[in-house]
């Protein structure tokens, strides 16, 4: 699998749009640490239009309150113990600067309402990072090896982000700084996340093996399911256990699909709330199919237009924010990639010619594996000629051709099928639905590596958190 697939659906998340208050500053792109789509907007809409329709009836939206003022560098015993992470301490400080990085990178407005969701997301945010360094630092010493990035390496990252926002390292620090963040902010999170990302990536990656049986698995059931709608979503997961309960979840849930109402950008709420293997792509899961997701979610589906954001769709371990972005109906006819060896016969070919065309072309079959070497194997045979058909909706195949394309799977011969021309074997290269979207194997192992990647990343982090001793203040 081509390493930039594995980075770019490996654990770590990232994106990032920064808000300032004043409607006049002008959002610029960022495309720095490019592998993990990184993302930097200097500005933030004050009375943008509302990106989605809404799929219910939307509550009343809260009054907007203004962001926590930016604490002062903390001096001496002034600040405070916000929890403690095996003896390690985050202080209010930090949990302050968190909580205006998270502010300023979800886009999303603060209000009365939602500062409490901030306060939580940050620390548990900060917990997180801290488990994963002092494990990271664990490893370093037991494997003598260093694992942590560096703040060399750390400054490259950041310089890389500035130039990529068309800016110096210094200007992006300075725009930093106007909003109250300190640049060691930002650099103890890219620390954090890229450093574990290593680590997970180099212990297990190299370890995965997505075997040919999971991919052609995976291929059939897509296949069987291009029949049935097909929606193409965005996805917010709010994990219960995570945030503290349904009820917080869903409470979470109802405040960020407000925001979202008003502006913030989908996109930079997933990778900043959400706890789905997605986060990393800003919430985008693709074209999936009915039965694919939850029975709640599809429920949901089935109700939804394109461009309507859900309400909080409640399941069993979590709560769903969803984003329908296009919607087509499931396809009913089926497409065939075909390749034929032939003999030529003429109509009226006597009984001993066609048993001897046959016994030719079975012999041939019993040497052949599939499409790769039909054409090769053939080449070897006196009068064959094979060659490619090409790709054909069945329906429009001839009925000789239709009932073998029809029974037969890809890597499959046809018995010899006599036609008017001659005499026949055709191999079935592939097969889908007609309409559907084409993922190739390497796509389908490049996805299954990266969910098997991030369970084993979430299982690594649930077992950090069970062992810890967590005290919040």
């Amino acid at each position: 699998m081509p390493t930039e697939n594995r980075d770019r659906l490996a654990v770590a998340r990232y994106g990032y749009t920064l808000r300032k208050t004043s409607p006049m500053n002008r959002a610029r792109k960022v495309t720095g640490l490019a592998a993990r789509g990184v993302v930097l907007a200097a500005a933030f809409a004050a009375a943008a239009a509302p990106p989605y329709a809404w799929a219910q009836a939307p509550a009343e939206q809260p009054a907007a309150v203004a962001a926590p003022a930016a604490p002062a560098a903390p001096q001496g015993l002034s600040e405070s113990v916000a929890a403690v992470v095996n003896d390690q301490i985050i202080s209010t400080y930090d949990l302050a600067q968190r909580m205006r990085l998270l502010i300023a990178t979800s886009g999303i407005q603060p209000t009365q309402q939602n500062i409490a969701q901030f306060q939580r997301e940050a620390l548990i945010s900060l917990v997180d990072e801290r488990l994963q360094l002092q494990e990271l630092r664990r490893q370093e010493r037991d494997q003598k090896m260093s694992i942590v990035a560096t703040d060399d390496e750390l400054n490259e990252e950041i310089a890389d982000m500035a130039k990529n926002n068309n800016m110096t390292a210094d200007q992006f620090v300075a725009s930093l700084q106007g909003q109250g963040i300190g640049v060691g902010t930002l650099k103890e999170q890219i620390r954090a996340q890229v450093s574990w990302q290593r680590w997970i990536r180099g212990r297990y990656g190299s370890r995965l093996r997505v075997g040919e049986d999971q991919v052609k698995a995976a291929q059939q059931r897509m296949e069987a399911a291009a029949s049935k709608p097909q929606y193409q979503i965005s996805e917010v997961f709010l994990d219960a256990n995570r945030v503290g309960g349904m009820e917080t979840a869903m409470t979470g849930a109802a405040q960020l699909i407000n925001q979202m109402q008003q502006g913030a950008p989908f996109p930079a709420v997933a990778r900043q709330f959400s706890a789905s293997a997605t986060a990393a792509n800003g919430g985008d899961a693709g074209w999936i199919s009915s039965g694919e997701m939850a029975p709640e979610v599809d429920a949901a589906l089935e109700q939804m237009r394109p461009g309507q954001l859900s309400q909080p769709i409640q399941v069993r371990d979590g709560v769903y924010i969803i984003y329908l972005r296009e919607k087509r109906s499931g396809a009913t006819a089926s497409v065939v990639n075909l390749k034929q060896a032939a003999l030529a016969l003429p109509q009226n070919a006597t009984a001993d010619q066609v048993a001897a065309a046959t016994a030719t072309l079975n012999t041939l079959r019993g040497q052949v594996t599939g499409c790769g070497d039909l054409e090769a194997k053939a080449a070897g045979v006196t009068g064959v000629v094979a060659g490619d058909l090409g790709e054909a909706e069945i329906k429009d195949l001839s009925p000789a051709f239709r009932q073998a394309a029809e029974t037969l799977q890809p890597g499959q011969l046809s018995e010899p099928i006599r036609t008017a021309a001659g005499l026949h074997v055709l191999a079935v290269c592939s097969k889908r639905a007609a309409g559907a979207e084409q993922v190739t194997a390497e796509q389908i192992e490049s996805r299954l590596f990266g969910q098997q990647l991030s369970m084993i990343a979430r299982r690594y982090m649930r077992d950090l958190r069970n062992s810890a001793t967590i005290e919040t203040k």
